[in-house]
C-alpha cells in the first residue's frame, strides 16, 4: 500500500493512503464503487440461477435448491431455502449468499409488520421493494457498513390495481417492477429465453406463468430439471396468499414442459417394476 508525506502545521507526517476499492465509500478514478462491484459479483459466486415471471392474473419465482457448501449426501435438502414468505400476500426470493438473504428477510417482515401496524393494511409489492432498494443504498455511504451480496425478487398483488407485480433490488440500491426477471449466476442466458418468448407482451394464464419461469432455468441451465432440485413460489389475483408448490405440483409442470421424457421415463420406471 503506497505511503504518501503530509505537511501540517510544519511538522511532517506520513499517511498511509487508501486505494479505492477498499472502502465502499471511495469513488474510483472512473467513477465506480468497487465494493458494489464486488457484491454484485458475490451474487454469482454461489452458483444459483432465479428465474421470475409475471403473468395476466399470476406471478411465480423459481430458484434453484441447492447449498453453498459441497454437496453433502446427509444434507437434508427440504432445509435449503433461498425463497421466503415476508407476509401471507408477499414473497422474496434472495439470489446470491444465503446468510444475508435470511437477514434481510427477517429484516423485510419486521418492515411489513411494523408498516401494518402504523397503517393498518399489508405493505404492497413495490414498497417493500423500495424499502430493500433504499437500505442497499444506505449502505454504500457508510464505511461501518458494505453491500449485501444478495438480489431480491418481490412478488405479489397490488390490493389498488388487483394486478400481480414482480420487482428486483440489488445490492446497488436499484429497484425495477418487470415482465419477467433472472438473478444469478446465468442470468444473461436466462433473459435472453424469456426476451425472445415475451416479446409481444403475451397474456399467460397460471399454468404458462410457472411453466415459463422453469423453462427459461432449464434453458439457462442447459439441462433438464427435477422437483427436488428447484423451488417455486406463486402469488394469484383469485388467491394472493403466497404459496410454495410442492414436489408433486413441480413434476406436473415439469411433465408439461417434457411430455416425451416424462412419457419415456415412465416406460423405463414400468419396465423396472417387471
Amino acid at each position: 500500500m503506497p505511503v504518501a508525506e503530509v505537511t501540517s502545521g510544519g511538522s511532517r507526517h506520513r499517511a498511509r493512503a487508501v486505494s479505492a476499492d477498499r472502502l465502499v465509500t471511495v469513488f474510483s478514478a472512473n467513477g465506480r464503487l468497487y465494493q458494489v462491484d464486488y457484491a454484485w459479483n458475490a451474487t454469482r459466486l454461489a452458483g444459483v440461477t432465479s428465474v421470475g415471471v409475471r403473468g395476466a392474473d399470476s406471478v411465480c419465482v423459481v430458484g434453484q435448491r441447492k447449498p453453498s457448501a459441497p454437496k453433502d449426501k446427509l444434507l437434508d435438502m427440504t432445509s435449503v431455502s433461498r425463497l421466503f414468505r415476508i407476509t401471507e400476500r408477499l414473497g422474496l426470493l434472495a439470489t446470491g449468499i444465503v446468510g444475508e438473504g435470511r437477514a434481510l428477510a427477517h429484516e423485510a417482515r419486521n418492515q411489513t409488520a411494523e408498516f401494518r401496524f402504523q397503517w393498518g393494511y399489508e405493505m404492497p409489492p413495490d414498497v417493500l421493494a423500495q424499502w430493500i432498494a433504499d437500505r442497499a443504498q444506505i449502505w454504500t455511504q457508510y464505511g461501518s457498513r458494505r453491500p449485501s451480496g444478495v438480489v431480491a425478487m418481490i412478488l405479489g398483488i397490488d390490493d389498488e390495481k388487483e394486478t400481480p407485480q414482480l420487482y428486483t433490488s440489488d445490492p446497488a440500491g436499484y429497484f425495477f417492477g418487470h415482465k419477467a426477471a433472472s438473478a444469478g449466476q446465468r442470468d444473461r442466458e436466462a433473459v435472453n429465453f424469456l426476451e425472445k418468448r415475451m416479446k409481444n407482451n403475451p397474456s399467460l394464464s397460471f399454468q404458462e406463468t410457472v411453466q415459463m419461469a422453469i423453462s427459461a432455468l432449464q434453458f439457462a441451465l442447459k439441462e433438464d430439471l427435477k422437483a427436488t432440485e428447484i423451488e417455486v413460489g406463486v402469488v394469484r389475483t383469485n388467491d394472493p396468499t403466497f404459496r410454495v408448490l410442492t414436489e408433486a405440483e413441480i413434476d406436473e409442470h415439469l411433465k408439461a414442459i417434457n411430455p416425451g421424457k416424462a412419457e419415456l421415463k415412465d416406460k423405463q420406471s414400468s419396465l423396472l417394476s417387471y
